[in-house]
C-alpha cells in the first residue's frame, strides 16, 4: 500500500475495490426527527453518482457524513475498503465543493486553489505547476492573480472546484454547488462539470434537488425522500421506470392515475383498457399507472383514437406545446407535442403499450397500530376516536385501524379537526388529488381529495366513527 502525507497527518490510500463508497446501514436522528433511515448505498470508482430529492430529504445529511463533517447516528462507512465511520475530515481521500464556495477572500485565486498544497509543505515550484494544471482544466487559465471577490458566481465556483481537484482527492463531493447561479451560468457549468469529471476520472457524489442538473450530469441517480432511499438507477431508468409515484412525480412532469391490472399486459385506468407490457401482477390488482406527457398521441378526431378528450388549455413552451385535455369520464391529461391544438378543440388520443408504466401500489388504504379502549372507541395516532367496528373486541386489544384514503376528511381550521398536521406531499391523479399529511405525532396520514390545498398547510382532520375498519394485530 502506498503512504500519502496530508500535512502532518497520514492515510493509507485506497484499496482498488470496485466499489469505493459503501454505506451499510447508516441512520441519523435530530432531535425526535428521523433524518436518515436504514441507508445502504454502493458508489462504483469513477462513477458520477447525484443523491436528489426535495429540502429535508436527508441528502445533504448523507453527504456531511461521507465527508466526516457529521457522524452517523448508526451505521457503517467504507471508502476503498476502508472503514471511515470514526475517521475524521481531514484524513479522509475525500474534498467538498460547497454551495457557498468557501473561499478565502484575502486570497487571490492562485493561493486560494494552493491552500492546501501549502499546508503540505509541498515544493513551491511543484505547487504552481499544479495551480496551473487546474486553472487551465477549468478554464481559468488568465485569472491566478486576481482577487476572488472581484468574479462572477461561476468563475468563484470554477475556483471552488479548483481548489478541490488540485489536492487529487478519489472522491470528490459536491453540495448543490450550482444552486447560487443563474440559469443559463448553471446549464453552461453543468457541462463543464460533466466534461471534467470525464477527464479527470474520480469519483464525483453530487447533491442537488434539480431533476434536471440529475438527469443531465448522472451515471447514477439515487432518489430520496423523507430520510430514505426511495429509488436508485440510470437517469433513463428512474425516468422511464419510476419505482413509485413520489418518483415518477418528482422526475418531470407525469399523469399519474389509479389503476386496476385486468391480467398480465392489460391495465385499466381513465375509464378505458389498455395494452400494456408489464407483467406479475394479481388479477384485478389495484395499481398506479405512469404515463408521460410526450408519449401520449394527440390527433384529430378518428377512428384511430382509443380514447377522446377536449383541449383546456395550450401553452408554447418554446420548443412543444403543453395542452391540457379532459376526457369525458372526468379525467385530466398533461400532453406534450409540437402541434398546436386550440382550446376547447375536441381531440383523439393514444398510448402505446410501451409507454404506459404500471407500478404496484405502495398503500390501499391508511393503517395504523391501534389499541381497543372499549366496545366504541379505539387510540391511535395520540387520540381516541369514536368506533362503530370496536364491538367484537376486547379493552386493550392490539389491532390495526384501517381508514380509506377518501373517508379522511381535512378542515380548514385545525382546532376543528381531531387531529391536526401539515400538507407535506400533494399528488394529482387526474381527477382528484392524493395528499400526504404529516400529523403533529410524526405519522403520516394518506387523503384523497377534490379539495385544492398546498404544501404546507396547517390542516385539521377528522374521521367519521364508521369509516374506521378493525382487525387483528
Amino acid at each position: 500500500m502506498i503512504k500519502n502525507s496530508f500535512g502532518s497527518c497520514r492515510y493509507i490510500s485506497m484499496q482498488q475495490t470496485e466499489n469505493i463508497i459503501t454505506i451499510e446501514h447508516i441512520s441519523q436522528i435530530f432531535g425526535e426527527k428521523v433524518v436518515l433511515d436504514d441507508i445502504n448505498l454502493s458508489v462504483r470508482k469513477g462513477e458520477f453518482v447525484t443523491i436528489l430529492g426535495p429540502s429535508g430529504c436527508g441528502k445533504t445529511t448523507l453527504l456531511r457524513i461521507i465527508a466526516g463533517f457529521q457522524k452517523a447516528g448508526e451505521g457503517k462507512l467504507t471508502i476503498g475498503g476502508v472503514d471511515m465511520t470514526e475517521t475524521p475530515p481531514h484524513r479522509r481521500p475525500v474534498n467538498t465543493v460547497f454551495q457557498r464556495y468557501a473561499l478565502f477572500p484575502h486570497l487571490n485565486v492562485s493561493n486560494n486553489i494552493a491552500f492546501g498544497l501549502n499546508l503540505k509543505k509541498l515544493d513551491k515550484e511543484h505547487i504552481r505547476k499544479k495551480v496551473k494544471k487546474v486553472l487551465k482544466m477549468v478554464s481559468m487559465t488568465d485569472y491566478e492573480e486576481r482577487d476572488v471577490d472581484s468574479l462572477s458566481g461561476g468563475q468563484q465556483q470554477r475556483v471552488a472546484i479548483a481548489r478541490a481537484i488540485v489536492n487529487e482527492p478519489e472522491v470528490l463531493l459536491l453540495d448543490e454547488p450550482l444552486a447560487a447561479l443563474d440559469l443559463k451560468m448553471r446549464k453552461d457549468m453543468q457541462l463543464e462539470i460533466k466534461a471534467m469529471h470525464k477527464k479527470l476520472g474520480i469519483t464525483f457524489v453530487y447533491v442537488t434537488h434539480d431533476q434536471e442538473e440529475a438527469l443531465t450530469l448522472s451515471d447514477t441517480i439515487v432518489v430520496m425522500s423523507e430520510g430514505k432511499i426511495q429509488q436508485i438507477g440510470t437517469p433513463t431508468e428512474i425516468y422511464n421506470e419510476p419505482a413509485n409515484s413520489f418518483v415518477a412525480d418528482f422526475i418531470g412532469e407525469s399523469n399519474i392515475l389509479n389503476g386496476k391490472m385486468i391480467e398480465d399486459r392489460l391495465v385499466e385506468f381513465a375509464g378505458h383498457r389498455f395494452e400494456c407490457v408489464d407483467k406479475g401482477f394479481s388479477p384485478n390488482e389495484p395499481v398506479d399507472v405512469v404515463v408521460r406527457p410526450e408519449d401520449i398521441y394527440i390527433f384529430e378526431l378518428s377512428d384511430a383514437a382509443q380514447f377522446t378528450a377536449k383541449v383546456t388549455s395550450s401553452i408554447f413552451k418554446g420548443v412543444h406545446y403543453e395542452m391540457m385535455v379532459t376526457t369525458p369520464e372526468g379525467f385530466e391529461f398533461m400532453i406534450q407535442d409540437y402541434h398546436c391544438f386550440e382550446v376547447g378543440e375536441s381531440v383523439g388520443l393514444r398510448v402505446k403499450p410501451s409507454d404506459i408504466h404500471v407500478m404496484k401500489k405502495e398503500r390501499i388504504h391508511n393503517t395504523f397500530e391501534a389499541t381497543i379502549t372499549d366496545k366504541n372507541h379505539v387510540r391511535f395516532l395520540g387520540q381516541v376516536f369514536e368506533c362503530k367496528d370496536c364491538q367484537h373486541f376486547e379493552p386493550a386489544a392490539e389491532v390495526y385501524a384501517h381508514i380509506e384514503f377518501n373517508k379522511v376528511i381535512l378542515q380548514d381550521n385545525e382546532e376543528d379537526g381531531m387531529i391536526s398536521g401539515d400538507v407535506s406531499f400533494i399528488l394529482y391523479k387526474g381527477d382528484h388529488y392524493h395528499l400526504t399529511v404529516l400529523t403533529d405525532e410524526g405519522e403520516n396520514i394518506f387523503v384523497d381529495t377534490n379539495d385544492i390545498w398546498d404544501d404546507g398547510d396547517r390542516v385539521g382532520i377528522t374521521i367519521n366513527p364508521n369509516a374506521i375498519k378493525i382487525t387483528t394485530r
